[in-house]
């Protein structure tokens, strides 16, 4: 199979996703042709031609999509950089979309992520025999392991990311809660500094092996249960503990406590969850948002702010919507967050994009490191609509060598007027243009939200999403692909755009209802429309803890009146009932059977619907060819149905116009009305 042979995805709608008047217009502006031109001109000083993607569906869409887009504004050769893939069997079954945008592929081991994306040894070796010059990791599988970027650098191939040291250290919470104390950015709390008069935070620098001394990084653990009971006691359990595993991440190894035989129970769940990983607790942010500073740091010392992204709506810590700038916090404030994440930034000599990530009181106006995140997240493209950086583009630029302050994109940023000049910019004393507008983005999922938002895997027949001005999206599945059980759930990102969050916000809600997924998954995207409607998200008003509590307490849900549920289905049943009936009639004829004792069945039948534990009965007669008139106790109703070319059935009823999928599985009648989705 080749690229060329996969069904193809509209990715145009990706173009409104960055400024059209961005800074890297044009070869002729640049005065480059060529990448080891450009390279040069820029103060760089390693081209690179062919990059390993060593990753797959969002991740690996985003960034073909974003570097080709860069290669043809820059080069007018949306193919200067050529992009080799890495796929499974079940991309490949499933249609994924990033193997048709890749110039090749190479197929490698199914499963887990361990036999293929997270295989240090696998990427390599491909690495070496595709002969690229460098490896894009994007989030998830490899991206935060060390290994993969210290075996590349013996190899001779660019890692586009940190370096092995800085990514080992970071990768471990307790060794950067220290280093972000010692860059002097403000910590909650916690094991390693208990906010205490006699015990200021830890403090260390990197040695010459790239850690933290050992002495220093052993007062920030808790190495069993009694050292964090005692750590806790100092703390205190006014406002609840955290416990965690230093090397946990995406909802494991995390457990909240208010009391000390909680803490004992829970520390242990925490240990065997990450097994192996060292433990430190942390005083609970009460009403906190999680908010977000976008970083880039490059060869050269240099470390850009590029504004930033509240993420505070969040599912058992796993965010849902994204938005930036980050309106709930002053304009004041965040420019201390940037600095200090800057500062942190430059103090490690931090290479490529990352994400300072803090936990921010919006009532005391105070603000607390949480992680540094060595890689970029899914989340960036909202970064991308407020600042017009490009930042795949960013990364691949940093890569090849070329200070910060050369990259035409962050010069127009900070208002340089020319912007491929090569003036130096200072970064900690210059702030850049302010930002005019907001974006909030929506995750799209192949989860049920009636059944505590589980997984779902199967078909994706077709998505119906159509672009704006003010809305964009990429997908990584293609038309008659799928989710398989090992891809990630996510297989969308909707970016609303707006001079501020309430345009933004009703642009996104428009989208997401004119939205259709057809296929076997379940998804998300009714439930996030309700969440965009409630008060507590118009006014801005949420903390981590919103979405959670509104799941426990079932606040929000996507309900449908049954009777048109109920009238809904019937219609999809008679119109089969019509199709299949006729077809049995005319393939009788085909074969020279003239009976027409099955034609009055056509026209007048009994069916059944099942819905909520109660059967309705219905009597069924064809008023005209597309005029359905049906009987249910004495109370009869007309509806007009037409199909589409796509299968869907337009039904006017009760001077209503609604828009009809089914399909019977074993389980019963899968429903799609209007959107949102009903199993009978």
């Amino acid at each position: 199979m080749s690229p060329s042979n996969i069904a193809k995805l509209d990715t145009s709608l990706w173009a409104a996703t960055l400024d059209k008047t961005s800074a890297s217009s044009s070869s002729a502006s640049s005065g480059a042709e060529t990448v080891e031109e450009y390279v040069k001109s820029r103060g760089g000083d390693r081209p690179i031609r062919k990059v390993l993607i060593a990753n797959n569906g969002m991740a690996a869409t985003k960034s073909i999509l974003s570097m080709r887009q860069w290669a043809y504004m820059t080069f007018g050769d949306e193919r200067a950089i050529q992009f080799v893939a890495m796929a499974t069997p079940e991309d490949l079954k499933a249609n994924a979309e990033f193997i048709r945008l890749a110039d090749s592929f190479v197929e490698v081991p199914g499963g887990k992520n361990l036999n293929n994306y997270a295989n240090v040894g696998v990427i390599t070796k491909i690495a070496q025999e595709q002969g690229v010059d460098a490896v894009w990791p994007g989030w998830g599988h490899a991206s935060e392991n060390p290994k993969l970027p210290d075996t590349l650098n013996t190899m001779g191939i660019k890692f586009i990311g940190p370096t092995g040291p800085v990514m080992s250290v970071l990768g471990d919470k307790i060794a950067a809660n220290i280093l972000a104390q010692t860059a002097k950015v403000p910590s909650i709390p916690w094991s390693g500094s208990f906010g205490g008069p006699d015990d200021g935070p830890l403090q260390a620098n990197l040695n010459a092996e790239g850690t933290i001394p050992t002495e220093i990084f052993e007062k920030g653990t808790t190495r069993t249960v009694e050292e964090a009971v005692e750590a806790a006691k100092r703390i205190g359990y006014e406002n609840g503990i955290m416990i965690k595993a230093s090397e946990g991440g995406g909802g494991k190894g995390i457990r909240f406590v208010d009391n000390e035989v909680d803490l004992r129970n829970a520390y242990i769940q925490v240990s065997n969850e990450v097994v192996g990983s060292p433990i430190f607790i942390m005083q609970l942010c009460k009403n906190a948002r999680h908010i977000e500073v976008q970083i880039v740091g490059d060869q050269h010392g240099n470390a850009v702010a590029l504004n930033g992204r509240d993420c505070s709506t969040q599912r058992r810590f796993q965010k849902i919507f994204e938005e930036g700038p980050p309106a709930i916090v002053p304009k004041e404030t965040f420019r201390e967050m940037e600095l200090a994440a800057q500062r942190l930034t430059q103090n490690i000599g931090y290479q490529g994009a990352g994400t300072v990530e803090y936990l921010y009181n919006a009532d005391s106006n105070q603000y607390f490191f949480l992680e540094l995140n060595p890689r970029l997240q899914v989340e960036h493209p909202v970064t991308e609509g407020i600042t017009g950086v490009n930042l795949p583009a960013t990364q691949l630029q940093v890569a090849m060598g070329i200070p910060l302050y050369n990259i035409p994109e962050i010069r127009k940023l900070y208002g340089r007027p020319d912007v491929f000049g090569t003036d130096p910019i200072d970064f900690l004393e210059e702030r850049y243009s302010d930002i005019d507008s907001h974006v909030i983005a929506a995750r799209i999922t192949a989860e049920n939200p009636d059944e505590g938002f589980k997984p779902s895997s199967g078909s994706i027949e077709r998505i119906k999403f159509q672009s704006t001005p003010n809305v964009w999206g990429y997908f990584s599945v293609g038309a008659n692909g799928g989710i398989h059980e090992f891809a990630d759930s996510q297989f969308g990102h909707l970016f609303a755009k707006g001079p501020n969050r309430e345009a933004a916000r009703k642009a996104l809600v428009l989208a997401l209802k004119e939205m259709e997924v057809r296929g076997d998954i379940r998804n998300s995207v009714e439930y996030l429309v309700k969440l965009l409607e409630t008060d507590a998200f118009k006014a801005n008003t949420i903390d981590t803890s919103w979405l959670d509590g509104i799941i426990k307490e079932k606040a929000v849900a996507v309900e449908m009146p049954s009777h048109l549920v109920v009238v809904s289905a019937a219609i999809f049943k008679a119109f089969e009932h019509v199709k299949t009936s006729t077809e049995a009639v005319k393939e009788s004829f085909r074969k020279g059977q003239l009976s027409t004792g099955d034609i009055p069945g056509i026209n007048s039948f009994n069916i059944e619907v099942a819905y909520m534990d109660t059967k309705y009965p219905f009597q069924v007669e064809r008023v005209s060819p597309d005029v359905f008139r049906f009987t249910l106790d004495g109370n009869v109703i007309d509806a007009e149905v037409t199909q589409t070319p796509e299968g869907a059935l337009l039904a006017t009823f009760g001077g209503e116009k609604h828009r009809i999928f089914g399909m019977d599985e074993p389980l019963g009648l899968r429903l799609s009305l209007d959107g949102s989705t009903i199993l009978m």
